[in-house]
């Protein structure tokens, strides 16, 4: 996967101060590319974006992708040439607690983007990540394909079909005829260095051995395609920088693992325990009267494989792994700069 064709593009990121988002920009700066990012301030304490010290490597920009005059401001100033939009409220248990702030943030955001978009003469190529779970689910036991209905059940779920329902009409009434191709990517679970968001597996289990706690896990018989973080953030760019070259080739593309990496969460659990080592271990507290998520979901890539010849690079052992080193590196007060570097140069020689 070769990202020198990044060398020299300016490059807008919205929600660069998230985990994705530090690891996006992070790979950008290492192929050479001028990053711009638009986001509120990173939300968690503490947050990859400050500990691997991702303002110093780039122009950043603290906004709200609700604030349609700020992020035009943003597009008109810095005229970018590629946009990659990753702004959003990402957590499905927030989104039961804030659906109004989920709704504005996820719909209203890709909306306003979009629009600035339009309104901008330079952005020749446009990605919108959603989410795997933009799917109406059905508990089928294979995996979504592009073509498959959208209908996400709870409001994070349902306002990323409505981001993916959007950029589809953008596209159709005000794209069609102008140079730049857009797509949407529908992401499996990411895991990674650097994540310290509530409500997400790897980030609570590295949380309690950290503490010496044993790890609670609320539904471990719940199927989720999960794959490290570098999985799609690089296939985003590979992906921005081939319709960028081609616009036929913009559409709306699944970026999961392969097949046998659709695990159960006590799967993966158990990978991490025993990876980890130092006796970790783990106890199943299964909720009954939790908010609803999808027991089983699964994506079907065949289409991104076949058209950009993509495919996965790292099994979820490798991902569990690699995860595992950037957190002991950061737990020892160590340079976990140099592990993403590392990571980087690894994930995209292999």
């Amino acid at each position: 996967m070769d990202l020198s064709f990044y060398k020299g593009k300016t490059v807008l990121v919205t929600g660069h101060t998230g985990f994705k988002g530090s690891w996006m920009c992070k790979v950008l700066v290492m192929n050479g590319a001028r990053v711009i990012g638009y986001s509120l301030k990173p939300p968690t304490n503490p947050s990859l974006f400050e500990i691997a010290k991702i303002e110093e490597q780039i122009t950043s920009v603290i906004g709200d992708i609700r604030d349609l005059e700020a992020i035009k401001n943003c597009m008109d100033k810095y005229n970018p040439d590629i946009v990659i939009h990753m702004a959003a409220q990402p957590i499905v248990r927030e989104a039961y607690i804030n659906p109004v702030y989920t709704y504005e943030t996820n719909v209203l955001g890709t909306v306003n983007i979009l629009e600035s978009v339009r309104l901008n003469n330079n952005v020749k190529s446009f990605i919108n990540v959603t989410t795997d779970k933009v799917y109406e689910n059905n508990e089928w036991e294979w995996g979504y394909r592009e073509i498959d209905r959208l209908n996400g059940y709870d409001p994070y779920s349902n306002s990323k079909s409505c981001s993916e329902l959007i950029t589809s009409s953008y596209i159709k009434s005000f794209f069609r005829d102008k140079n730049i191709a857009l797509s949407t990517c529908r992401a499996g679970n990411v895991i990674g260095g650097g994540d310290f968001a509530n409500d997400r597996i790897i980030p609570d289990c590295i949380r309690a051995v950290a503490s010496n706690k044993e790890i609670i896990v609320r539904n471990p018989n719940s199927t989720r395609p999960y794959q490290h973080v570098l999985e799609p953030v690089c296939t985003y760019l590979f992906l921005a920088q081939a319709q960028y070259i081609d616009k036929v080739i913009q559409g709306s593309f699944n970026v999961g693992p392969e097949d046998k990496d659709c695990i159960t969460t006590g799967k993966l659990v158990d990978i991490f325990c025993e990876s980890w080592g130092e006796n970790a271990k783990w106890r199943d507290i299964s909720e009954v009267d939790a908010p609803h998520e999808a027991n089983f979901l699964k994506l079907d890539c065949s289409k991104i494989k076949t058209l950009l010849e993509w495919k996965p690079r790292w099994g979820i052992e490798d991902a569990v792994k690699k995860t595992i080193e950037w957190s002991k590196v950061f737990y020892s007060n160590k340079d976990v700069n140099a592990v993403m570097e590392d990571q980087i140069t690894e994930y995209l020689k292999s």
